[in-house]
């Protein structure tokens, strides 16, 4: 038990990621959240003692001080438990309707989490089990659980299907882990899976270098083209939106939503040029024309739309304008969205050449800067090494650029 204070031990900004979970049809069904307490103690012989009251500052300042709705939006969250977290079964900061509640594979399931884990589903909460490998031992926590999760790289292709097997004798659902590729996606969903988490979904199966584009998406590619055109003026732009009915409509109705919050409602394109100037609506115009591509899947646009404002809000730090960066975080997954090679699609843009390297390289200050916001987004923090900017900031940079992605209404 730690009594007192303890000087020299100090609590900072929640560290926080996501990672989509999908059912069948790949439709989002939650997030896992990522998350990382920072401790820092002038006696570190106590970090153990108070590892679990890190985990609890990083629930608290994730639900309470963020809240859940701006890093999930109306999604469910899967929450990591610790065994500390459910054998003291302090109130938890959300609703159970909001969160599946994960019981980590180190758990030991003895009598007292058993009754902890018993007295949460009393108490309405879902219960996954992370990185399960059957063990005798588990089987009352398989009766207690909605969601088992297997991590298919851990298991052979006979043991997963020994497992898929025998839990599907179970009244539960079963969530296949680091599904990496389409193939893999296709192999779960195959033996009986409900649903899968991973970034196969941003890993595209690319089509040969010489395979032309569908006209649909020549067309899109075109356009983004005289979007991109440093040369373009006002006018022209005015006049190329305005003739698309659908890019008008949608761009009108996004610039009236609540990601931009402006004093009046914008009823023309021309005046949402004298209001937002021609490299935002330039921007937004590429955005959604990218967005009527019907093989992208949602959340890949939730991604892009992630990753494009929280470059645009650290650019500054790489040297670079924000408009700049929200233009390489844009086409960074134009690869995954068209199916086609990046540097065949980037080749036929007017694109500078530093944001061209950034996103066929990462090379570059733009490079460095869109890097470390992918390995930010999947929670890859230790990876992370810069002088530019500090963790603190990029953790503000997430939490601002996926409220902002939720709010655009693009991201559903």
């Amino acid at each position: 038990m730690i009594k007192g204070l303890i000087l020299g031990s100090t609590f900072t900004s929640a560290t926080i990621a996501r990672q989509p979970i999908f059912d069948i049809n790949l439709n989002t069904y939650a997030y896992e959240l990522l998350y990382r307490g920072e401790l820092r103690l002038i006696d570190t012989s106590l970090a153990d003692e108070l590892g679990d009251s890190a985990t609890n500052q990083v629930l608290n300042n994730a639900f309470v001080d963020i809240g859940i709705e701006n890093v999930v939006g109306k999604h469910i969250a899967f929450i990591n438990m610790t065994r500390s977290l459910l054998i003291k079964g302090d109130p938890l900061p959300f609703m159970t309707e909001q969160v599946v509640l994960e019981i980590l594979e180190d758990i030991v399931a003895d009598h007292d989490v058993i009754a902890a884990v018993e007295k949460l589903v009393q108490q309405g909460y879902k219960i996954a089990l992370d990185d399960f490998i059957f063990d005798e031992s588990l089987r009352p926590l398989i009766k207690l659980a909605d969601i088992i999760k297997i991590d298919i790289l851990a298991l052979s292709s006979e043991e997963l299907e020994q497992h898929v097997s025998l839990l599907k004798q179970e009244n539960v659902k079963l969530l296949a882990e680091k599904v990496e590729t389409k193939q893999q996606y296709e192999q779960c969903k195959a033996l009986g899976f409900d649903y899968f988490q991973g970034y196969f979904f941003s890993k595209p199966d690319l089509v040969e270098d010489d395979s032309p584009l569908p006209g649909s998406q020549l067309n899109t590619l075109k356009l983004i083209g005289v979007l991109q055109n440093p040369n373009a003026d006002i006018d022209e732009i005015e006049n190329l939106i305005s003739l698309d009915v659908s890019l008008s409509y949608k761009l009108l109705k996004l610039l009236n939503s609540a990601a931009f919050s402006l004093p009046k409602e914008i009823e023309s394109i021309k005046q949402g040029l004298v209001l937002l100037g021609l490299k935002a609506i330039k921007s937004w115009a590429t955005l959604i024309a990218l967005h009527s591509i019907n093989s992208a899947p949602a959340e890949l646009m939730s991604l892009t739309l992630i990753r494009a404002k929280m470059c645009s809000i650290i650019a500054p730090y790489f040297n670079a304008e924000t408009d700049i960066g929200f233009t390489v975080g844009l086409f960074s997954t134009i690869e995954a969205m068209l199916q086609h090679p990046a540097n065949t699609l980037l080749e036929n843009l007017p694109l500078s050449s530093s944001v061209k390297q950034a996103v066929l390289t990462q090379q570059g200050d733009l490079g460095k800067m869109l890097k470390i916001v992918m390995l930010y987004e999947q929670g890859l923090w230790d990876n992370i090494s810069t002088s530019f900017i500090d963790i603190e900031q990029l953790d503000a940079a997430y939490i601002d650029a996926t409220k902002w992605a939720i709010d655009t209404h693009l991201s559903t």
